[in-house]
């Protein structure tokens, strides 16, 4: 399904200082808007993810799920810089009739949600009855909700927090560092950098699924095969992302993470997050190494009235993406609230 286009009114003025011409966001939508404009489920993509959501979290839009489409207008934007229709550095650049390519400006997960802002306003919609984000939709979940704590009535935070670690970025720069290893990033071409953004993908698969992940899966079938499973699995993910991203929508993406620090010019994470007013669930995964349980144990002691919940599974990170019946286990409880 083809996402919807949203053409911002006039430039986009970023928390850099840099303005974008122009600005258009890639969004889909499932069900129906209600006539009290009180029925909608927002959600907010991780790093490569698109708008579709119904399509890269399974099991999640559909009919007795917590993103049913019978009793919300669920919504997902795809994110600035990204690959899949919203403004990025594959789009022109209107002052100069190219593709911005490496020139794209600097953006924040501050940006992001402003962008957000921007589509909601745009579509009627007042207040957002479920917010949801997992992971860097975390980050903008968090943001959006420190910045307008009065237009979120429910909160689901899922293996994310409320400010990038060091250990977070430190995955960031390892990746980043692959990416300008490779000699052709950095030129004016769309397939740039593909062999450094293969080799990035292979190192962050790395932390988002973990020793646990990696053992259950990728065992050898044989004694002293010629090429090892685990081998050919980076390889294969790697390549596959190629498929279907670019170099430069990474590295720009790559660099928001490393921004998100809701406490910001705020007075600190803690006064922060004491802004939040919506009822909030936060959800760690046991095996996370990059969000680890103890780091999201920590985000809801911050946040106000909060609850926390776990799922249990040996595919780290992205356990969120694989559990779908343990998060819909969760989940379900805490929306149908009244």
């Amino acid at each position: 399904m083809e996402p919807t286009i949203y053409r911002a009114p006039g430039p986009f003025r970023l928390e850099s200082g840099a303005v974008l011409p122009e600005l258009r966001i890639a969004y889909h939508t499932y069900g129906r808007l209600n006539a009290a404009r009180d029925n909608v489920a927002w959600v907010c993509h991780a790093l490569t993810a698109n708008s579709e959501v119904a399509d890269w979290w399974p099991h999640t839009v559909e009919q007795g799920r917590f993103l049913d489409p019978d009793r919300y207008f669920v919504v997902c934007a795809n994110i600035l810089g990204s690959h899949y229709g919203t403004t990025g550095p594959l789009h022109v650049n209107p002052a100069t009739g190219r593709p911005w390519y490496g020139s794209f400006p600097h953006v924040t997960i501050r940006d992001m949600v402003r962008a957000h802002r921007l589509l909601a306003d745009a579509l009627g919609i007042g207040r957002i009855a479920l917010l949801v984000g997992s992971s860097v939709g975390g980050f903008q979940a968090v943001e959006w909700a420190v910045g307008e704590p009065e237009r979120i009535e429910r909160l689901v935070l899922i293996a994310t927090d409320a400010k990038a670690s060091p250990w977070n970025i430190a995955i960031n720069e390892t990746q980043r560092m692959a990416l300008e290893a490779d000699a052709t990033y950095g030129q004016e071409r769309p397939d740039a950098g593909m062999k450094g953004l293969a080799t990035a993908r292979a190192l962050g698969l790395l932390s988002y699924r973990g020793p646990e992940g990696y053992n259950l899966t990728q065992q050898d079938r044989e004694e002293s095969p010629e090429s090892h499973r685990a081998c050919t699995y980076q390889q294969y993910q790697g390549e596959k992302l190629c498929r279907r991203y670019n170099a430069y929508s990474y590295h720009v993406i790559l660099d928001a993470f490393d921004t998100h620090d809701v406490g910001y010019a705020r007075g600190g994470v803690e006064a922060a997050l004491g802004r939040i007013r919506a009822r909030t669930l936060i959800v760690g995964i046991t095996t996370d190494i990059i969000f680890t349980p103890a780091e999201m144990r920590r985000l809801q002691r911050r946040i106000p009235g909060s609850r926390y919940g776990e799922i249990d599974s040996p595919f780290g990170h992205d356990g969120f993406l694989v559990e779908y019946e343990q998060l819909n286990a969760l989940l379900r409880p805490f929306e149908a609230e009244p």
